[in-house]
Parts: structure tokens; C-alpha cells; sequence
């Protein structure tokens, strides 16, 4: 020691070394600590909004369906009915549901046929129409509230059915934009003489 200053001997620096070598090695373990905790959250938060969307689009396929209020047939000639009417309304808890992009699917005495909207047929696409029979908002074709109710307008002639005779069975399975599937069941009476309009 000289003039009452510490002299470092060869293990002071080492230590010191050492140490800063550990600092380094601490630092470097924080950062990627922070990089790794960064990409978790990340995903977490990729996670979280991919499982709500496949939630509300879960969701949308049980509660967007079409509910029949009513089904009947008329412009019956020769004993077959020529024209269905089905009245739907929303299912309680569904959005708003366009009638525009509704598909069916037709299973009648004949075969079965896929229905798109008239509004967006091609030439060689089997369709059927719609008309609305209370809609107090003004938001035809697009069913907004549980108050509204739209007509589906089935003419068999149109798509390979010769209408409906007596006793015949048909099935309609309605499905809207999100894939919500409601299924109609409609038959005929005994005897259609006589008859203008029918409740099938």
C-alpha cells in the first residue's frame, strides 16, 4: 500500500470480473424473460379473440334459426296444391337474418331439391320467393325484431314437383347465413276436392 491506497491483488480481479460477468449473464436473462413473457401475451391475446369469435359464431348457429308461425297451401287444381306459403318469424335471441342468403332444401314425394332466394338465382338455380306479411319497421327482406313476420313462397311446379297431391309428405330444411338449420314438416289432407287453401 502506497500514500494510504489499496493495492488490488491478482484475486480482487477476479472477482471483479466475475462479477460483471454475472451481470451480464442477469441482464441477458431479464431480456429474455421479457421477450418470451411478450410473445405469451401475445398469444394469449390471439387465443382470446379467436376463441370469441368461434364463440359468437357457435352461438349464432343455435339461436339465428327461422321459427314456422304458420304453413299452408293454396292455388290447388287437379287435387294438388300448387303453391306453399310458410310464415317464419326470428327464434328468440336471434340477429338480424336476411331472407336474401336463406337456402332450402326441398324433400318432397318427387326428390329432393336445394332452393336458393330468387333475389340471387343464376339460370339454371331452383329458387323460391319471399313477401312480407307484417313488418312494422320497414326492413323487409331483412327480419330485425320478433315482431316481424315473411313469407317463403314455395311453387313445386317451378323446381320438378307437380304440386302436392293428397296424403304427401314433405320436409323443408331452412337454413340461414350462419348455418342455423330449422326443419318444416308439412302434409296434406285425405282429399283436396273442393279445397282453395289448405293448412298443411
Amino acid at each position: 500500500m502506497k500514500h494510504g491506497v489499496p493495492s488490488l491483488t491478482a484475486d480482487d480481479s477476479a472477482r471483479g470480473q466475475v462479477g460483471i460477468g454475472t451481470l451480464i449473464v442477469f441482464i441477458s436473462l431479464v431480456l429474455v424473460a421479457a421477450i418470451a413473457a411478450g410473445v405469451l401475451i401475445n398469444t394469449a391475446g390471439y387465443l382470446q379473440s379467436q376463441s370469441e369469435e368461434t364463440g359468437q359464431e357457435s352461438t349464432a348457429q343455435v339461436t339465428d334459426r327461422l321459427e314456422p308461425v304458420s304453413v299452408t297451401g293454396d292455388d290447388i287444381s287437379n287435387e294438388r296444391v300448387k303453391t306453399v306459403n310458410v310464415t317464419v318469424s326470428k327464434a328468440p335471441g336471434a340477429g338480424d337474418t336476411n331472407l336474401v342468403n336463406v337456402t332450402v332444401q326441398w324433400v318432397g314425394p318427387s326428390g329432393t331439391y336445394n332452393l336458393v332466394n330468387e333475389e340471387i338465382s343464376s339460370d339454371d338455380s331452383r329458387t323460391f320467393g319471399m313477401d312480407a306479411f307484417k313488418d312494422p319497421d320497414d326492413s323487409f327482406p331483412v327480419m330485425t325484431n320478433a315482431d316481424d313476420r315473411f313469407i317463403l313462397v314455395f311453387k313445386p311446379a317451378e323446381f320438378g314437383e307437380q304440386g302436392i297431391g293428397p296424403s304427401e309428405s314433405v320436409e323443408l330444411r331452412i337454413t340461414t347465413e350462419s348455418g342455423s338449420t330449422s326443419v318444416v314438416r308439412l302434409s296434406t289432407p285425405d282429399s283436396l276436392v273442393g279445397q282453395s287453401a289448405v293448412a298443411l
